[in-house]
């Protein structure tokens, strides 16, 4: 990984969108600071495309496309997007999977949580599990005492061995069932609301992330960032990010913004 503040000012003039993950990448220690908060409004104030690209939940989610100085917000690693239009006053919900799908999965994760927390002492459902569309999150260390790898992996096996899909976050192990991931709906997203082939335009584009989940997008953006925090996973983010910020979480998201829009007037 690079050092973010080598990034070619040329390349920031290029970009047209920031994309990023929440948890410990805007947040810091589960809170959202000022500064974070400020620099994305910042962002978006300079005309570029803001959007967070999260396994947070369908209920968070809502809150965030309505009241965020944000474009639209993919959730649940790839389940929805959501996008508020304030001039007619209305939530767009796009799901990956119909309802019909929707209700059956959640009855069969309703299923594996039960085994999950029988055979993983030690985690919880999240918090936000009600408020949750299409995904299962077992909670691993933001309201439970942290776990060990090792038993962070206990729960991906059992969400692996159920025919789920399974992420690790920062936070979470993430599962569902469906062949999408945030990737997925990322392009469904810039294709369906913004006429953008993301294929054809990666390139201007930065995502910022820092954990596990985050690896598809670390791998298909070439300016991919990671916040200092992603050395955390050591050798479980495949392929790490293209350049890494000096700071942690929150502050290395502000680094980021900072620095893409001082780059961008150079």
């Amino acid at each position: 990984m690079k050092a973010f503040k080598t990034m070619p000012a040329a390349m920031c003039r290029r970009i047209i969108g920031v994309l990023f993950d929440i948890d410990d990448t805007l947040t810091t220690g589960g809170r959202l600071t000022t500064a974070a908060y400020g620099a994305l409004d910042r962002l978006h104030a300079s005309g570029l495309m803001v959007i967070p690209i999260t396994g947070r939940s369908a209920g968070w989610c809502d809150q965030i496309a309505r009241l965020w100085p944000v474009d639209a917000v993919v959730g649940e690693n790839g389940a929805f997007y959501f996008r508020y239009d304030p001039q007619q006053r209305k939530l767009q919900r796009r799901f990956f999977l119909e309802e019909r799908l929707r209700a059956a999965n959640r009855d069969r994760l309703s299923e594996l949580a039960k085994v999950i927390v029988s055979e993983v002492p030690g985690c919880a459902l999240a918090s936000e599990q009600a408020y949750r569309e299409s995904d299962l999150a077992i909670d691993y260390c933001e309201d439970v005492a942290p776990m060990p790898d090792a038993e962070v992996g206990r729960i991906v096996d059992l969400f692996l061995n159920a025919g789920a899909n399974a992420k690790v976050s920062s936070i979470h192990v993430n599962g569902w069932f469906g062949e999408y991931d945030k990737l997925t709906m990322t392009r469904i997203l810039m294709c369906e609301c913004f006429s953008i082939d993301l294929d054809a335009d990666r390139d201007r584009f930065l995502f910022v992330g820092d954990s596990p989940n985050d690896a598809p997008m670390f791998a298909y953006f070439p300016y991919s960032i990671g916040v200092a925090n992603v050395a955390d996973f050591g050798g479980r983010v495949a392929p790490p990010p293209a350049y890494v910020t000096d700071a942690r979480c929150g502050v290395g998201f502000v680094e980021a913004a900072v620095g893409l829009l001082a780059k961008r007037v150079k």
